[in-house]
């Protein structure tokens, strides 16, 4: 299996994934062109909000391979200002 074939997903606690609707913060593809999946306790941060991965599910779908991520509940934002 080539990384360029995996497809990334995010799975976020409910409170979380409506912040994301309502705010309309993109979910960047964080992985795409990476050469290593991301592993379990990586942190990834967007929308001034920090997430860190807690478990990983792998799925095989006829020829694709998913990778689920689940997140946890967002840090509120940090007092630290990036940019």
């Amino acid at each position: 299996m080539s990384l360029s074939s995996l497809r990334v997903v995010f799975v976020f606690h409910p409170d979380d994934q409506d912040w994301i609707r309502r705010s309309a913060v993109p979910v960047p593809q964080f992985w795409q062109g990476h050469p290593v999946p991301p592993a379990r306790g990586d942190v990834v941060r967007f929308g001034g909000r920090q997430f860190t991965i807690q478990g990983r599910l792998w799925e095989q779908d006829g020829d694709s391979v998913t990778l689920r991520l689940y997140m946890s509940s967002a840090h509120a934002p940090s007092d630290t200002i990036f940019g």
